[in-house]
C-alpha cells in the first residue's frame, strides 16, 4: 500500500509557487490543491500533489548540505524520460524544473501511477500463489531493463563502461568519509578493503537501477506486471549483478529485527515467497546466462553500498534534513548489514 502523510516540516515548500508553476505545464491542474509526502523513502523527498481531479508526483532534491552528487534529480529525470521510450515500466515524465527560485530546490514532476506498492518482500495482505507471481515479476522487470540497448536510449555517457566494483568502492568510501558526523562503521571499512582485493571481476555494462527492491515497484491490480520501477536516483551504466544482488538481499537478513524488511528465518514456501535460487534461475533463464560469475562479490558490494547508504542517512537525520520521519530506525541498520556483508565475504 501507498504509505502518505503530512510534508516532513523540513521539506515544506511554497504551495502558491508550486500551483502556479504547475498551471502552467499540466493541463486543468487548477482548483483547491492538497500536498502529501510518500513515506519509506531516504532519498529524494517525493509528494502526491492533488487538484482538479488530477493527481501528479513531485519529486525534489532535499534542503540543505548535501554530498556531492548525490540526490541529482536531473539525473533521474533524463534516464526515466529515456526509458519511458521502450518496454521497462516507468512513469511518464511531465517536466523538470531546474529554477530554484520556484521551490528552492530542482524537481520534476512525473504521472501518478495506480497499482500496489508493498514496502518489503512479504507484500502482506495477498495470498501466496500471488505472492509468488508478483515476485517472479519483479525479476521479468528487471531482465526488461538490464535487456536495454543504452546506445540506442541515447544514454551512452550515462556512466562509465567496466570498472564498476572499483568505482563503487571509492564512491561509497567517499561518502562514508563526509558522513563520519554519525559515528564509525569499521566493518564498512573491512568491506571495502576486502572489495578492493576482489574488484577483479568479469566486466558487463548495462542499465543499472542501483536501488531495485520490491519496495520501489508499483504492481499491477489484478495481474502478475510491474506497472513502474521507481526512484532512480542511483540508475547508472554498470554490472547487471549488482541489481540482482540487491534484489537478493532480503534472503540474508534476519527477519526478526526491526526495520530490517528481511525475510531470513521466515517460511517462505508458506508465505509463496520464490527462494533466492529461484530467483536467481528466472533471471538467467530471461536474460540467457548460464552462470553468474563472482556472484558472492556482488553480495558484498550490495551489503557494502546499502551500509554506506544508511550510514549517510543517518548523518542527514542528525543534520535534520531526512528524507522520511522514519530515518533514524532505517539508518539504524548500517552497522548490521555491513556485518551481513562480512560473513558472506568470508564464506567466499
Amino acid at each position: 500500500m501507498v504509505n502518505l502523510g503530512p510534508v516532513i516540516p523540513v521539506h515544506r515548500f511554497d504551495e502558491n509557487a508550486i500551483k502556479v508553476w504547475l498551471a502552467d505545464v499540466v493541463p486543468d491542474f487548477r482548483g483547491d490543491m492538497s500536498i502529501r509526502q510518500f513515506q519509506g523513502g531516504q532519498s529524494n523527498p517525493t509528494f502526491l500533489i492533488e487538484a482538479g481531479g488530477k493527481r501528479i508526483v513531485l519529486r525534489k532534491k532535499p534542503p540543505g548540505q548535501l554530498l556531492n552528487k548525490a540526490h541529482d534529480v536531473e539525473r533521474e529525470f533524463r534516464v526515466v524520460s529515456s526509458l519511458g521510450l521502450t518496454n521497462v515500466p516507468v512513469a511518464r515524465i511531465i517536466a523538470l524544473c531546474n529554477d530554484t527560485e520556484v521551490i528552492g530546490t530542482p524537481f520534476y514532476v512525473m504521472e501518478f501511477v495506480e497499482g500496489r506498492i508493498f514496502d518489503n518482500a512479504t507484500m502482506e495482505g495477498i495470498g501466496p500463489d500471488e505472492r509468488m507471481r508478483l515476485h517472479f515479476a519483479s525479476v521479468d522487470a528487471l531482465t526488461k531493463l538490464h535487456a536495454i540497448d543504452f546506445e540506442a536510449v541515447d544514454l551512452n555517457d550515462f556512466g562509465l563502461k567496466g570498472g564498476y566494483v572499483d568505482r563503487q568502492v571509492k564512491r561509497w568510501s567517499r561518502q562514508y568519509q563526509l558522513s563520519l558526523s554519525a559515528g564509525e562503521l569499521p566493518a564498512l571499512t573491512w568491506l571495502a578493503d576486502w572489495l578492493r582485493e576482489h574488484q577483479e571481476v568479469r566486466d558487463e555494462t548495462t542499465i543499472v537501477h542501483g536501488d531495485f527492491r520490491i519496495g520501489n515497484l508499483c504492481f499491477a491490480v489484478g495481474e502478475p506486471k510491474v506497472e513502474a520501477i521507481f526512484d532512480w536516483e542511483l540508475s547508472t551504466l554498470g554490472h547487471p549483478l549488482s541489481d540482482l544482488a540487491y534484489l537478493c538481499m532480503p534472503y540474508r537478513i534476519d527477519a526478526h529485527v526491526p526495520h530490517s524488511r528481511g525475510i531470513l528465518g521466515l517460511n517462505l514456501i508458506h508465505l509463496g515467497i520464490p527462494q533466492e535460487q529461484e530467483i536467481v534461475e528466472r533471471y538467467c533463464t530471461m536474460m540467457g546466462r548460464s552462470t553468474l560469475p563472482d556472484w558472492n562479490v556482488f553480495l558484498v558490494l550490495a551489503f557494502f553500498r546499502l551500509s554506506a547508504i544508511l550510514h549517510g542517512v543517518m548523518a542527514r537525520a542528525l543534520q535534520g534534513n531526512a528524507s522520511d520521519a522514519n530515518a533514524h530506525h532505517v539508518a539504524q541498520r548500517a552497522g548490521l548489514l555491513a556485518e551481513i556483508g562480512q560473513t558472506i565475504a568470508r564464506q567466499h
